[in-house]
């Protein structure tokens, strides 16, 4: 979390640390919204999964967003199994830090997710937010249908051009189809809620992301 100087090349399958089989612990319920930090999740709710640079502002951002169900933080887009926050850290697993987010699609879109994901860091900045340095720290999107996808390259096409014209370089954001997502430890889940006054180097750039993605692409 404190710009520690972990890899910013991402390991192959053999340079990364084997894992192992058995899940992290999580407590049953979400610490704010009171809902399950796993599945089952109700019938029609959809997910999304985002990394965005430190996971604990991150998650705060999705559980404020309406419509949401719940949230939980943990690693994903590497190729270790079930990794430990420490794995993660030392650069070995590949492995994002990522906010995993239900919502209910009658109270909320995934263009307003998008929005939350999009205005609340700096997508230009590549292995790396702000301070936090290391692999673990790049922006990401992890699509669950081809829908997903499409709405989440025509909000990155969108974007970039108010960063462009706010003096911004290339987005660096990978859109990758939905991998497995490995839950983080306990202490992570929520872990702003549980202590007001923790680190969160999550930072945006004051770029607004448009309204109306779909619309302003063609």
């Amino acid at each position: 979390m404190w710009g520690s100087k972990t890899k910013l090349m991402m390991p192959s399958r053999e340079q990364a640390l084997p894992g192992r089989e058995q899940q992290m612990p999580v407590p049953p319920r979400h610490h704010v919204l009171t809902a399950p930090l796993r599945p089952p999740f109700p019938a029609g709710h959809e997910h999304a999964t985002f990394g965005m640079g430190c996971f604990w502002g991150a998650e705060r951002k999705f559980w404020m967003a309406p419509g949401v169900f719940t949230t939980a933080v943990g690693y994903a887009a590497g190729p270790t199994p079930n990794p430990t926050y420490e794995e993660v850290c030392s650069g070995l697993t590949g492995h994002n830090e990522v906010v995993l987010v239900v919502f209910d699609p009658k109270a909320t879109s995934y263009e307003a997710m998008l929005r939350v994901f999009w205005e609340s860091h700096d997508p230009t900045q590549g292995m790396r937010q702000g301070n936090d340095v290391g692999t673990q720290y790049r922006s990401g999107i992890y699509v669950y249908s081809p829908e997903q996808r499409r709405l989440a390259e025509a909000s990155r096409e969108v974007y970039q051009r108010g960063l462009t014209k706010a003096g911004y370089g290339p987005i660096t954001t990978e859109i990758l189809d939905a991998p497995e997502f490995y839950y983080a430890e306990h202490y992570h889940q929520q872990y702003l809620a549980k202590n007001p006054a923790g680190y969160c180097g999550l930072g945006g750039t004051g770029v607004s992301c448009p309204t109306g993605l779909e619309s302003a692409v063609r």
